[in-house]
């Protein structure tokens, strides 16, 4: 799959090292520098991906975030020296849908990427429409409704909506929820599915505290019922 990648780095030998791995993938990379730039690029070149450095001047890295998620659900691969598991929360709690915590070794970033425009790839079979408990889920208009009414969703959000509304009423543990947004890793964390969860019931739920359609199972995992609320 080639595909058009944003890479928003402010490191030169790195920004040049992700540009040339991603040349001998057949992608087109385009590099930045600045948090603006990232922003006035994603808006005017429409990117399949965006690889974004924590740690950009002008605009950070959680500031591109966030405006790129106002602007559309392009997905976004996290890179950061911080380690730090809340520093990573909050990148996710903002949209992203995978981080890679630095350093990095290229085979990694370079599967890492696979699987990002891989899981966010859209079919074109319409049949794959998929409804449980009022919500239905597209895969090949990447859209999501409640009730008919749309949902905007990050990829991340996308996916784990899509495996639940595929086997309503199963009860999905953290861990299988993982496998469907950037699979298992040494550095994922079950506690990046709680977040999905909680930002998840923020846009289905009318009210989050008090869900009715995806419920929590304790001790267990996350179902999403198969009855309209």
């Amino acid at each position: 799959m080639c595909a058009h990648i944003l890479v928003a780095e402010d490191d030169p030998l790195q920004a040049e090292l992700i540009r040339r791995l991603l040349l001998q993938e057949g992608h087109t990379p385009v590099v930045v520098a600045d948090g603006r730039a990232a922003i006035d690029e994603a808006r005017s070149r429409r990117p399949d991906l965006v690889v974004l450095d924590l740690m950009l001047p002008v605009v950070d890295g959680l500031g591109v975030c966030r405006v790129l998620r106002q602007d559309r659900d392009v997905p976004v691969l996290m890179l950061t020296a911080r380690s730090a598991e809340d520093d990573i929360l909050l990148g996710l709690e903002l949209g992203a849908d995978d981080y890679m915590t630095k350093p990095y070794s290229p085979r990694e970033l370079l599967a890492r990427i696979r699987t990002v425009l891989r899981r966010t790839h859209r079919p074109t079979d319409d049949s794959l429409v998929l409804r449980a408990g009022g919500i239905t889920v597209d895969p090949a208009r990447h859209e999501v409704t409640r009730d008919g009414v749309p949902v905007p969703c990050t990829p991340g959000e996308f996916a784990i909506l899509h495996a639940m509304t595929a086997e309503p009423e199963r009860v999905f543990s953290r861990r299988q929820l993982l496998q469907h947004t950037r699979g298992l890793d040494r550095a994922s964390t079950e506690r990046a599915i709680d977040v999905h969860i909680m930002n998840l019931r923020k846009k289905i739920e009318a009210d989050p505290r008090r869900p009715v359609r995806l419920l929590t199972v304790f001790g267990v995992g996350y179902k999403l019922t198969g009855q309209p609320s």
